[in-house]
């Protein structure tokens, strides 16, 4: 048997493998099967015998269970043969019965597909308008889009491709149609993009070319309302008994007038008051930084306009090369910068972020240096002093206006103070030609009075006290010539000149009141000073007209005070203020009349010279005239003549110029006594010297000029006197023991002035032959000549030892 020869642990790990193949699933019996092969040499054959044995049971259990139920299949079978004829009944009673059916039921069949048909296209359409609408939102929002588009309605065409991105487009991005959207809105927003910066160029374009005309209407409303503010203010003054200042060429009535002129004006003007909306459309601005907002691209926005704007500035702070020869030049100058930062200050108020204070301070500063360099350059050639107070004006509009808007603006009243400095050098340019024309008009004679009208009409413009004169009955003379009213008229016109410059710096009364004192300060002693220094150097001014001169200034030098007056009521600044600067007119007028007076001296003695070049003396006559030269009585006589017109001028001044005339005659005299040329001298020719000297001394004692004590003027010919009575009298040995001694009587006679006229004589002396018939009192002469000469040589060469 099989199990003969087995191991006793093998039988049942086989069994065991049997039971396990027939219990379980199929799928598990390879890991089973594997176990055999694994176990010990030969269970492969064991296992196998094993297996044949248990297949055989089986086979044996079969079939004793098929033995068992055979007869109950054989019933079965004959059941079944029975029952086949009635099986056969029954499938043609089926059959006839479905084909019945079949024929009633084609008709329902035709009619139920017609419903399933309908009921098919109704589902489909139900969809279909499902989709619909899913997806007509879509497409009318994307024609929304393309009519938005059309209309240049761009930002609110971006909001609606958010809409469209957000909200539609996820619905039915299942649709090319939608896909197709979807891929054209970038170029949309590329298109609205280019055609947004289209438009933004377009505008600044338009605002670089119009802002002039937006700075000129900003600067003429900022001019409106200061006027408003200072006509109120005024007229508040007036209602309240105070003025800001007194300015006697508008009376009170022209006043009056003046308010309500520019009160009716302000009235007409409100209605027309035009902002900076009215002039441009920033709708391209607004649009595209909300594009670009939108996009999320602001930041290239912002320095693109930046960056085009800081060019538009420099393109408007360019100055044409022509701008300070007109008006207009500057006006349109600063009309355009105006225009620029009012246009910069209205995007700063109305966009977010766009422009910044920080940005425009700096856009501000960048420019203010620019029009400070440029207005420092180009009015520097400005000479018409109407002219550069425009420009002024102009200025402090144009300050005005800027700080308005906010902007700082001291640097350009600073500046203007640099402008006033040069508008003072115009003026006092202007009033130096209005000074030499007044002087070249003047006759340089008294004024003449004929009525009281005349006087009342002089006096009115002239500040002219004089009681004595007064009492005199008409026709009669003021002192002064015409050049004196009309030259106190010009300085005041200058002072009102230089007024006009001072007003609306935003200065205090005390700084005007410095700037006008400086000002008039400078017109008087440099300008003034000047035109009366050329004046009196000038070759037609005679004596008299000097003297005139010194009269008119003395005249100015007192009108002073009253322009010292006249600027006090103009500022209201009390003169015993402690930094009131003071006029300098009494210097300017005294070193006038000191220059008029050394002309007056020196032409006094060309005047001599002339007439001693006149004297034609014969010196080898042997004996003199017995009268005087004919050149010194008229000399003497034109002396006379003018120190009469000397009476008009204060004494001091009279006698210096007459002590002055007498020494320079004495001295021209002397020279012409020791000229070098002069070889030859007759003693006739010494008497009629001698009678020329008497005559000049008679002149000086007859006080031509009063107030001398004594004989003071004699003196001035004390030197000629002496020499020539040392000749006359011949009195040497009085002369040579008493010299050097203070009581000598020949004092003033020089060694060295006896001794070249005494050689002179001696020459003379050898040649003369009019004493041959007395020789021996000839020889004598001689004799004492010469020894005279030895010891006066020896008292020469004595003194130059002893320098």
């Amino acid at each position: 048997m099989a199990e003969i020869g087995e191991g006793p642990g093998t039988v049942p790990e086989h069994e065991r493998i049997l039971q396990e193949i027939q219990s379980t699933d199929t799928a598990c019996v390879g890991p089973t099967l594997r176990s055999v092969y694994d176990d010990q040499p030969n269970a492969h054959k064991k296992f196998m015998e094993k297996l044949d044995a248990c297949i055989r049971n089986h086979d044996k259990e079969i079939e004793k269970m098929c033995n068992f139920h055979h007869q109950g299949f054989v019933d079965a079978i004959t059941e079944l043969l029975k029952v086949r004829t009635d099986a056969e009944k029954l499938k043609v009673q089926v059959t006839d019965t479905n084909r019945r059916f079949q024929d009633a039921g084609k008709e329902v069949i035709v009619q139920t597909e017609d419903i399933i048909r309908c009921r098919i296209q109704q589902r489909n359409i139900t969809t279909v308008v499902e989709k619909l609408q899913l997806c007509l939102p879509v497409l009318e929002m994307y024609s929304k889009l393309k009519e938005q588009m059309s209309t240049k309605r761009y930002y609110s065409a971006l909001k609606t491709m958010e809409q469209l991105e957000n909200v539609y487009f996820p619905r039915v991005s299942q649709y090319r149609f939608c896909q197709l959207m979807i891929e054209n809105l970038p170029k949309l927003r590329e298109d609205i993009k280019e055609i947004s910066m289209s438009d933004l160029k377009d505008f600044l374009e338009s605002i670089r070319k119009h802002s002039d005309k937006i700075g000129e209407t900003a600067m003429k409303q900022a001019q409106q309302q200061k006027i408003f503010t200072v006509t109120l203010q005024k007229q508040n003054n007036v209602k309240f008994g105070k003025t800001m200042y007194i300015n006697d060429r508008i009376p009170e009535e022209r006043n009056e007038i003046v308010l309500k002129h520019a009160f009716e004006e302000e009235d007409e003007n409100e209605e027309e008051v035009l902002t900076v909306q009215d002039l441009v459309d920033f709708s391209p601005v607004y649009q595209c930084l909300h594009i670009y907002s939108v996009l999320g691209d602001e930041e290239t926005f912002e320095n693109y306009y930046r960056k085009q704007r800081k060019k538009q500035a420099r393109l408007v702070l360019q100055p044409q090369s022509n701008m300070h020869e007109t008006v207009d030049g500057y006006r349109r100058y600063f009309t355009q910068i105006v225009g620029f930062f009012v246009v910069e200050d209205h995007i700063l108020h109305v966009t977010q972020g766009l422009v910044t204070r920080a940005y425009t301070d700096e856009l501000w500063n960048m420019a203010l240096s620019k029009i400070i360099a440029v207005l420092r350059a180009h009015s520097s050639y400005c000479t018409d002093p109407d002219l550069v107070l425009e420009l002024k004006n102009l200025i402090v509009i144009f300050a005005d206006t800027l700080q308005g808007y906010g902007f700082p603006v001291n640097r350009l009243f600073d500046l203007l103070f640099e402008i006033r400095d040069q508008y003072n050098e115009t003026l006092l340019k202007k009033w130096a030609g209005v000074f030499r024309d007044i002087f070249e008009e003047d006759n340089y004679s008294p004024i003449p009075i004929v009525s009281e009208e005349e006087y009342r009409a002089i006096i009115s413009k002239f500040p002219f006290q004089d009681p004595d004169l007064e009492k005199q009955p008409f026709p009669k003379k003021l002192p002064m010539s015409q050049s004196v009213p009309h030259i106190y008229i010009q300085v005041k016109e200058f002072i009102y000149a230089s007024l006009k410059f001072s007003e609306s710096l935003h200065r205090s009364s005390t700084e005007i009141d410095d700037m006008l004192r400086k000002s008039t300060n400078l017109l008087l002693t440099r300008t003034l000073s000047s035109c009366l220094l050329n004046l009196i150097k000038k070759p037609h001014i005679g004596l008299t007209e000097l003297v005139q001169i010194i009269i008119n200034t003395t005249h100015l030098e007192q009108a002073c005070k009253y322009l010292e007056d006249f600027i006090t009521n103009i500022t209201n600044i009390s003169q015993e203020t402690v930094h009131t600067t003071r006029l300098y007119g009494l210097s300017t007028f005294k070193d006038a009349r000191h220059a008029a007076e050394g002309e007056i001296y020196t032409k006094l003695n060309q005047k001599i010279d002339e007439f001693v070049q006149l004297a034609d003396y014969d010196w080898t006559m042997s004996e003199p005239d017995g009268r005087a030269s004919g050149y010194l009585m008229d000399l003497i006589n034109f002396l006379r003549s003018i120190f009469q017109v000397f009476t008009h001028l204060p004494g001091k001044v009279a006698q210096t110029a007459c002590m002055s005339a007498c020494q320079h005659l004495s001295t021209s005299l002397m020279q012409m006594l020791l000229d070098s040329e002069l070889k030859q001298i007759s003693m006739g020719a010494v008497q009629q010297f001698n009678l020329d000297v008497i005559q000049c001394e008679l002149f000086a004692s007859s006080e031509p000029v009063p107030g001398f004590q004594g004989d003071t003027l004699q003196l001035a010919f004390i030197d000629l006197r002496q020499l020539l009575d040392l000749f006359m009298v011949w009195d040497w040995s009085t002369y040579l023991a008493d010299y050097g001694q203070p009581a000598s009587k020949y004092l003033r006679v020089n060694p060295n002035t006896a001794l070249t006229l005494l050689e002179k004589m001696k020459d003379t002396s050898k040649k003369n032959n009019i004493f041959a018939q007395f020789r021996k009192n000839d020889r004598d002469k001689q004799k004492l000549i010469e020894t005279v000469v030895k010891q006066l040589r020896s008292l020469v060469n004595g003194m130059s030892q002893h320098t």
